[in-house]
């Protein structure tokens, strides 16, 4: 097993609370990961309709086999069960015992904030991150290659080619789960609107023109992407609103978790056809702020993430937010540094330290060191107003920013 960042937060929360629940997507690795923390518990999985069915017909004596606590599989198949186990866990008072997991944001959460609030110690699993597997000593060959394959376990561990493999896992669970969450009657349109969705990764978000180009109203494309939230395909990353005396985007990005399911779904299907296409850049971004987004939830830290656009298109692509401090992160998919990559970053600095100097006070440092800009290239530099790092060092640096260091 591939040591997983997120162990030791399962492991601290099984310390604090009586319940902890491992929501993520479908095989992300969930099972995996609470199996090898708690080797010693039983396992149960409520995805098998004869263990559901013993366990909603007669909860008290389901429950009652496992004296010592257990791991319930993809729990929110049997969210009555809920009830009861708050009255256990209540009277029992014995931390860690019991172990949820779920692939459904929607379903486990709202069962958890209805019958075993403040019973539950919550943690995120998502398709591994790059340092993950460079900490395993498991490199890709190249950047599109990783781009492509994506960093689901699945397909990197048992080689399966990840065309097939990604063809599969979207057909059997992911339209599975629309259909439990969702009553879609055009499945044709469903899947353009998701195909639509990944050709727009790393933009800004347009509801509008995303419902039109699917033929779908506003409102029900609002209603499918929630959903895909919900089953951890995609995130919006928000905007960061700083009074900078201008009109600043408001709508959010859209991303993928995994970039080759992204890949997969825009109709990209080799390495080779990735390193030619128009979305390599696009994607480049989304893996870049997807390894953030990822190792914030996995480690629990407290970071804020945004990005900054303004209504003429300077954009710097992420934000990181400690209180009041910020840093600031660009991401180029060129191999070879050019000096108009800095422009954005230049153009923040001087609105935040003009903002500053108005406002009377103090530009507020950033922590850690200076903007940085990450690339597709191996050499690192330093540029007067940004740090230069190669994208094999982004996971690290991210670490660090995430931390605040």
């Amino acid at each position: 097993m591939i040591p997983r960042q997120a162990k030791p937060q399962l492991q601290a929360l099984a310390q604090w609370y009586p319940v902890v629940a491992v929501t993520g997507p479908r095989q992300s690795g969930k099972t995996t990961l609470v199996q090898a923390t708690f080797p010693d518990k039983p396992y149960v999985s409520l995805e098998d309709p004869d263990v559901r069915e013993s366990a909603l017909s007669d909860p008290r004596r389901f429950l009652g086999q496992f004296a010592g606590g257990a791991i319930l599989d993809e729990a929110q198949r049997a969210p009555e069960l809920f009830s009861y186990l708050q009255t256990i866990v209540d009277r029992d008072r014995a931390m860690g015992a019991w172990v949820l997991t779920g692939s459904q944001q929607l379903g486990l959460r709202s069962e958890i904030s209805q019958s075993l609030a403040g019973r539950v110690g919550l943690l995120e699993l998502l398709p591994f991150t790059l340092g993950e597997l460079q900490a395993a000593n498991l490199p890709f060959t190249s950047m599109e290659d990783m781009l492509w394959r994506g960093l689901y376990p699945v397909p990197l561990d048992r080689g399966i080619p990840p065309g097939i493999w990604l063809a599969d896992y979207f057909a059997t669970y992911v339209e599975r789960d629309v259909r439990q969450m969702l009553n879609v009657r055009d499945w044709q349109t469903f899947r353009t609107f998701v195909r639509m969705c990944a050709a727009r990764t790393s933009q800004v978000l347009n509801l509008s023109s995303l419902g039109a180009d699917c033929g779908i109203s506003s409102p029900t494309a609002k209603g499918w992407l929630s959903i895909l939230e919900a089953s951890y395909l995609v995130f919006l990353l928000p905007p960061h609103h700083v009074n900078f005396g201008k009109q600043l985007t408001k709508s959010p990005k859209l991303y993928f978790y995994d970039t080759g399911l992204a890949a997969w779904l825009a109709g990209v299907r080799s390495a080779e056809e990735l390193a030619l296409s128009s979305l390599r850049g696009p994607l480049f971004e989304t893996w870049a702020v997807a390894e953030a987004v990822k190792i914030n939830l996995h480690l629990r830290l407290d970071a804020r993430l945004f990005f900054w656009r303004d209504k003429i298109g300077s954009e710097v692509d992420l934000l990181v937010e400690h209180g009041s401090q910020l840093r600031t992160v660009e991401f180029k998919a060129g191999q070879t540094v050019a000096g108009d990559w800095f422009g954005s970053l230049r153009k923040y600095a001087a609105l935040r330290q003009t903002a500053a100097s108005a406002a009377h006070a103090p530009e507020q440092p950033e922590p850690g060191g200076r903007p940085m800009l990450v690339y597709a290239g191996s050499q690192p530099q330093v540029r007067d107003v940004a740090d230069v790092c190669p994208w094999p060092e982004w996971p690290g640096k991210a670490l660090n920013l995430l931390q605040n260091k």
